[in-house]
């Protein structure tokens, strides 16, 4: 009798907190409504403030005291702004699809589920949509731990006015699934993106060395057409797995553990610091000796981290290149200016692509 009281007055307490919760819920929506009211009347449109979201994220995870981790508590409150956010103005979302890819799992962690996810079927069309103003947002991916940069991504940024106003990091777990109609033992085919095929390459050549590895669109592309097929199977995730009902006969097959994809979410307008930022930037340099040291010493000489090198074909002339850098910092941070000041003095060419809040989550 003592055990069935104590664990009654838990689920009373239980209730009562759910309550409060609630109840406090409540109260941040009507102050978001009331924001938005005060942002209306000052002729701010721009409801959706980066910024201002990593740094509620990362108070509530300094702030967090457990048993939830940090991410958890963080996740949860994730979803609530997005809520909320939504009560102001929905925020439109284009990303790489079909439904059930790894971008739009990145898209809805960065977002919350409220947001509005529209698929694109390119990357450059993520692009078109939200320069077009269809959509608010676009969600592309730009690095794969294990398989490195995507150019297509990097190429559309060359094209395009477009700014990042922000980052959003994604474990990638792969699975090798089956359809319902699929004979498990007469598989002679897996479909998946190139970049999953080539992140399980060794998981393949180990369990299914002789079956036809054929790359597609995307993962969710992969798991729609086992869906018709007896003889074949997809490497995807799970969004793909739970979206086209297939079961996973393999789970976490990618070949490195930390397996993880960092996406960017691309808009029309800048970023204000956050305290803890990063800075994109685009430069072509003349062709001469010395180049390449010229581009990088600033860096060493005003104490600034930079954090990516890549190099692109320039599509002015032959045998020419651009570089893509990133850097800690925000470009108002007097360091990072002064970087960018030295730039400019070297560079053929230099273009911000963005000063934007780094991942939290």
């Amino acid at each position: 009798m003592p055990k069935k009281q104590s664990l009654k007055s838990l689920r009373d307490k239980i209730d009562q907190i759910d309550l409060q919760i609630m109840q406090s819920i409540s109260e941040r929506a009507r102050c978001a409504q009331q924001v938005a009211e005060v942002k209306k009347a000052e002729g701010d449109q721009a409801y959706y403030k980066p910024e201002r979201e990593a740094q509620v994220l990362r108070q509530v995870m300094a702030n967090n005291s457990g048993p939830l981790d940090n991410e958890e508590m963080a996740r949860l409150f994730r979803q609530i702004m997005s809520a909320c956010l939504a009560l102001e103005q929905p925020v439109k979302v284009a990303y790489l699809g079909p439904e059930g890819t790894f971008t739009q799992e990145a898209a809805l962690k960065h977002f919350g589920g409220s947001a509005v996810s529209v698929p694109q079927s390119a990357i450059d069309e993520v692009f078109r949509e939200v320069s077009a103003g269809s959509c608010h947002y676009g969600v592309v991916p730009v690095e794969n731990s294990t398989e490195g940069v995507i150019s297509h991504t990097l190429d559309s940024f060359m094209d395009s006015s477009l700014k990042i106003c922000g980052e959003v990091e994604l474990r990638i777990h792969q699975h090798f699934m089956i359809g319902a109609n699929t004979d498990r033992d007469n598989i002679t085919r897996v479909y998946s993106h190139a970049q999953s095929l080539a992140q399980c390459r060794q998981w393949l050549n180990a369990n299914y060395p002789t079956i036809d590895r054929v790359a597609v669109s995307s993962n969710a592309e992969a798991a729609k057409r086992v869906q018709g097929e007896w003889n074949s199977a997809a490497i995807a995730g799970d969004m793909a797995s739970e979206l086209y009902n297939l079961e996973k006969l393999w789970e976490k097959i990618e070949d490195r553990p930390d397996n993880s994809t960092r996406f960017l979410i691309i808009g029309r307008e800048s970023v204000p610091p956050s305290g803890d930022d990063r800075t994109s930037v685009v430069v072509s340099v003349h062709n001469k000796p010395g180049a390449l040291y010229n581009l990088l010493e600033p860096f060493r000489r005003h104490n600034v981290d930079m954090t990516r090198l890549e190099s692109r074909p320039s599509r002015t002339s032959k045998w020419s290149y651009v570089f893509f850098i990133d850097m800690q910092g925000h470009q108002e941070d007097q360091a990072v200016a002064s970087v960018l000041s030295d730039l400019m003095s070297e560079a053929a060419e230099l273009r911000v692509l963005g000063s934007y809040p780094r991942a939290v989550l």
